[in-house]
């Protein structure tokens, strides 16, 4: 019997909260329709400052209050315009706004905000939220999850590998077992650079980094990193790749034109999954996420990966904008119905689990 769950989104670029609806059975996820809820301007510079500086109690819980608010009204609006009413949905699935994710730190934990009982509440509908905690108390790194849903949309293709470009960027394989972690940053240390030099949230279709001259050096000491050394399974985020970040790496430089710092910048996104991909007998290779809109970027891989068809999931039939969202509506399934999720492969967790939490309406 197919059911109608509601994904919930809100990514480390901060960008906007994705809802996706989907119909969902044992056999198939369809998005059925999707809405980008803008983000709340002042929401966004606050979460920003608990990230990159001092915070207090009283901040995190107001914002996880603010943040359920703003995810209520994008879950009701679309509910609005499709008209549908609550007892319709079976279930939201609800990521969170990731705050800090330390899955290897003496005492682990990943942290998302937007208060799933308040959701519940606001929207009438029961909520399923909190899905990396358990994977990380079986010993996992609690992310990235992405992979079970792909292994579940793509692994009919033969050779098949998918990446999400998002404010991280992440792979997965399928055959001969999933496989699947963060490469690194996908679009947040470009997205950073051009909000701080001409104010802009992103850099549409990559013209600003096209306007470039990748700096070789700069680019060389960009992959010297550790992160890029470790074997998988891992994870990181916005704690890690972030202003501090590129500061460290651009300090030895004398000045290096603002324009070549974002054509580095996409060729260090490129080279980091180019390179990953290139340790597998891939055959093709599908993009998801924001990664997937910049032209230039996309250009750039099919450069880099010559033998391999470059290619975005819309064209096998799942929309690469709405991937994400559309994750944790199938995770809320899995979820009601008991399921584990394939996954221990992909965070090293000890075994496969039931993930999340359900939050009751009523």
């Amino acid at each position: 019997m197919r059911e109608k769950y509601i994904g919930i989104m809100s990514g480390t670029s901060l960008d906007g909260i994705d809802i996706a609806l989907c119909s969902i059975d044992s056999k198939s996820c369809t998005l059925e329709a999707s809405l980008e809820y803008p983000f709340n301007k002042n929401l966004k510079m606050d979460i920003l400052s608990i990230i990159n500086g001092v915070t207090t109690v009283k901040k995190i819980g107001e914002i996880d209050y603010r943040l359920a608010i703003e995810f209520s009204k994008a879950v009701n609006l679309l509910l609005e315009e499709n008209s549908l009413k609550p007892k319709d949905i079976r279930a939201i699935g609800s990521h969170g706004q990731t705050i800090w994710h330390n899955p290897n730190g003496e005492y682990p934990f990943s942290m998302q905000l937007g208060n799933p009982s308040l959701l519940a509440v606001k929207t009438n509908i029961d909520v399923v939220a909190d899905f990396r905690a358990k994977d990380i108390a079986v010993g996992g790194e609690g992310a990235p999850f992405a992979p079970a849903f792909h292994k579940e949309l793509f692994s009919y293709i033969d050779g098949c590998a998918v990446v999400n470009i998002g404010g991280m960027a992440n792979i997965s394989l399928f055959s001969p077992t999933i496989i699947g972690y963060d490469c690194g940053c996908g679009n947040m240390l470009m997205d950073l650079w051009i909000n701080e030099v001409k104010s802009e949230p992103y850099d549409r279709d990559g013209l600003w980094a096209k306007s470039g001259k990748v700096h070789q050096e700069l680019l060389d000491s960009f992959l010297s990193d550790n992160y890029f050394k470790l074997s998988y399974p891992k994870s990181t985020g916005r704690e890690y790749f972030n202003k501090e970040f590129l500061r460290k790496y651009l300090e030895p430089f004398d000045k290096i034109a603002d324009e070549d710092i974002q054509a580095t910048l996409l060729e260090l996104t490129v080279k980091s999954i180019a390179n990953e991909i290139k340790k597998f007998n891939i055959k093709t290779l599908l993009v998801c996420g924001g990664g997937a809109r910049n032209s230039y970027l996309m250009e750039k891989m099919q450069l880099e990966l010559p033998l391999i068809k470059v290619d975005t999931t819309d064209s096998y039939g799942v929309s690469s904008d709405n991937m994400e969202a559309m994750i944790f509506a199938w995770f809320a399934y899995k979820r009601l119905h008991n399921e584990k999720i394939d996954l221990k492969t992909v965070t090293g967790a000890t075994k496969n689990t039931i993930l999340g939490g359900i939050y009751a309406s009523d």
